[in-house]
């Protein structure tokens, strides 16, 4: 796959009026309105989830995807920058979808709109910029995708690690938003909550404690969380740092809503 860069503020603002960047915000319609920086286009959380449970967390159908896109004005020769309101879940999960329609080539704002407050730069209100919508044949690419058979054969193999990103909580079987507690066997946990700092940058000190738990590049990873939102920063994160990295987009919604799916629940144990 092609890098991901990290665009620091500053120099994101040198680039705003390039009528080759394609500058994507992903927060509600709400936040939008209130402030999005000069230029930038609205995409909703809503817009890149299929919705349908209990997995409401998959990509969405091609049909889908081709009207988001075609909305957005988008053509493959675009140099795209993502951002959001939150510290990088959902403009990961907006990455992930770029990768899922082979444009492979994608920078994250780092801070998002925290960022680019902290650097004293202005926001607009109001409806954005108009666009001239483009027709686009949308065709899936399955590569940063993993799916359930994805997942059983890494437990057979070990030729991938499984990353999961829920809290701590959620991991030991302490709680959870899906029938089933616990963790996919194997699964090393690192929240998405450490890989940002209290500004909601990256937080590049994090690599030591990925690093202990294996999650270092040397072999390819699987990542999910709840819906793949969360995971979204863990994603991108991995594109960052130029590992082979997957996206478990059911995640646990649909693992842990199955009867058929291993789990480890240590809360269980006795």
């Amino acid at each position: 796959m092609s890098e991901v860069g990290v665009v620091e503020a500053t120099e994101l603002s040198q680039r705003l009026g390039d009528d080759n960047l394609l500058l994507l915000q992903i927060t509600s319609a709400e936040v939008y309105q209130q402030a999005h920086i000069p230029g930038a286009l609205l995409v909703t959380p809503q817009e890149l989830v299929c919705g349908v449970p209990p997995a409401t967390g998959r990509l969405p159908e091609a049909a889908d995807l081709k009207t988001l896109f075609d909305r957005l004005g988008y053509h493959a020769g675009q140099q795209v920058v993502v951002y959001d309101d939150e510290g990088g879940g959902w403009a990961g999960r907006m990455g992930w979808t770029l990768d899922c329609i082979g444009h492979r080539q994608w920078d994250y704002l780092n801070g998002g709109m925290h960022g680019w407050h902290q650097a004293g730069l202005n926001f607009e209100a109001g409806p954005g910029p108009e666009v001239h919508a483009t027709d686009n044949t949308i065709n899936i690419d399955t590569a940063p995708i993993a799916e359930i058979p994805d997942i059983l054969e890494s437990l057979e193999s070990s030729a991938a690690l499984v990353w999961d990103v829920r809290s701590r909580e959620e991991y030991m079987g302490m709680r959870a938003a899906s029938a089933r507690l616990g963790h996919i066997p194997g699964a090393v946990n690192y929240d998405w909550l450490l890989l940002k700092d209290a500004t909601q940058h990256l937080n590049q000190s994090a690599d030591r404690d990925l690093a202990k738990i294996g999650v270092d590049g040397s072999k390819p990873l699987i990542t999910h969380c709840q819906t793949h939102h969360r995971s979204g920063l863990s994603y991108m994160w991995g594109r960052i740092k130029g590992w082979d990295i997957r996206a478990y987009h059911g995640s646990w919604s649909e693992w842990g809503n199955r009867e058929d799916t291993p789990i480890d629940n240590p809360s269980a144990a006795d």
